[in-house]
């Protein structure tokens, strides 16, 4: 009943869904020059041949995915990639990114009117979903053209599962569109089995396959030359009510390190100005990237609100703090800068990676920081005992590295969908299927 009455509701509500999308238009969440998108009409012409789909919330989820896209590109000739996600942040970043053969365009919003001339131009052969985000409307309308339908990389937070709970005929019939959930992490297998999933399977976490981030040489080197000596270090993909947080631990870190320099990254760069606002307030000494503020021997905190330079940062601070985790909301993805040596500290939610962090927390690469106390001592421990500073960088990147194969195993399990136009034919598409 719940799944028609929202479809309903999304039929009927068009004029609020558009008041809505012009609002966020406004405030800049949404693409002026490729709003069309959302609206379910494509920008650019359907390549020739197959398509493979794959869905993404955000960045997070779309950056997981391009040494996957690559694969299928090399391993499948004649398939071209669509990817779909709903941030402008995505956008630009996959803009960027995006392999030859793969393109992307903004998922349409999810409404009937919307989602049906997508699904009419691009017919694709083939959708992943990647991690999990369900629009009910693009699911059924997708399973009605006989789209086979696989989760990829399935995550399924506790807070999701009882939400979920709470709708369980709306999130059964959904999953029952899908051919195959791949999970994460057997957690996550047997939470999505529960909600209604019929085969699953649980081949490991696809951000393990993940390529370094990138990052351009002569900024790094140039950034490198300006910081010198300095002892530094970083908080990563910051949240709102974290960075005052930074700031304070700042001024605790400077009474023993008067050289030091913070550098928060938010995670959402467009915060940048009223980031550097807030933390002028407390007297702070703030250069700002976006502006192109120069560091001086001055210099208390440098705001790295620019985007796509995350690698940049990583690269040039051994110790990081993830951000998302003492504000609440589960944390960041912690194998990014675990690829690139990075002593770890997580903040007192880090539910969004579970396992992952829990693997680093075990091997010695990451430590915990309930609140501001403890994150300042996390950074000074660090910064004073260079050896240990070193050797939970090495285990962070040893720990990242140890299943860096789950790219071979998803490789190998949806090989069969490439090849067949059914799911129903494919050679073990239910081999796992639990029971």
């Amino acid at each position: 009943m719940k799944l028609s009455l929202y479809r309903m509701g999304t039929m009927l509500g068009g004029p609020l869904i558009r008041l809505y999308l012009n609002m966020r238009l406004k405030r800049g969440k949404e693409d002026p020059a490729r709003f069309e998108e959302r609206l379910g009409h494509a920008s650019i012409p359907r390549p020739e041949g197959k398509v493979v789909w794959l869905h993404c919330a955000s960045v997070g989820e779309s950056l997981s995915v391009l040494a996957l896209i690559d694969r299928i590109l090399a391993d499948h000739p004649g398939w071209s990639v669509l990817m779909t996600t709903g941030t402008v942040t995505s956008a630009k970043l996959m803009t960027a990114r995006l392999p030859q053969g793969a393109v992307h365009q903004y998922v349409p919003v999810d409404r009937v009117s919307y989602v049906r001339p997508f699904l009419q131009h691009w017919r694709p052969d083939l959708a992943l979903w990647v991690e999990s985000e369900f629009w009910p409307n693009l699911v059924i309308e997708t399973q009605a053209q006989d789209v086979p339908m696989i989760v990829l990389n399935g995550r399924m937070s506790e807070k999701s599962f009882k939400g979920w709970q709470k709708n369980s005929a709306m999130i059964e019939r959904i999953l029952s569109a899908f051919t195959l959930v791949l999970a994460q992490s057997e957690k996550d297998g047997e939470r999505f089995h529960t909600l209604g999933a019929k085969n699953v399977d649980t081949v490991g976490n696809l951000k393990f396959a993940a390529k370094p981030l990138p990052v351009a040489e002569a900024a790094l080197a140039e950034l490198q030359n300006i910081v010198g000596t300095r002892p530094v270090w970083l908080a990563a993909s910051t949240h709102n009510g974290e960075e005052a947080i930074c700031g304070h631990v700042h001024t605790m870190l400077k009474a023993r390190h008067s050289r030091v320099l913070t550098i928060i990254a938010p995670r959402h760069p467009e915060r940048g100005a009223a980031i550097t606002a807030e933390l002028q307030a407390q007297g702070l000494k703030v250069a700002q990237r976006a502006r192109g503020d120069a560091i001086t021997d001055k210099t208390d905190i440098y705001v790295a609100d620019t985007l796509g330079e995350l690698g940049l940062f990583y690269r040039l601070s051994r110790i990081v703090f993830m951000g998302k985790s003492l504000a609440g909301g589960g944390g960041q993805n912690p194998i990014e800068p675990s690829a690139l040596s990075c002593a770890l500290i997580f903040g007192k939610d880090m539910s969004n990676f579970r396992d992952i962090s829990s693997k680093l927390i075990e091997a010695g690469a990451a430590r915990w920081a309930h609140d501001e106390t403890e994150l300042y001592s996390a950074v000074e421990t660090l910064m004073n005992d260079e050896k240990a500073c070193k050797i939970a960088a090495t285990s962070a990147f040893n720990t990242a590295r140890a299943e860096a194969d789950v790219l071979e195993r998803v490789g190998r399990v949806l090989c069969p969908y490439f090849k067949n136009k059914s799911a129903d034919n494919a050679d073990d598409g239910g081999r796992h299927a639990r029971t």
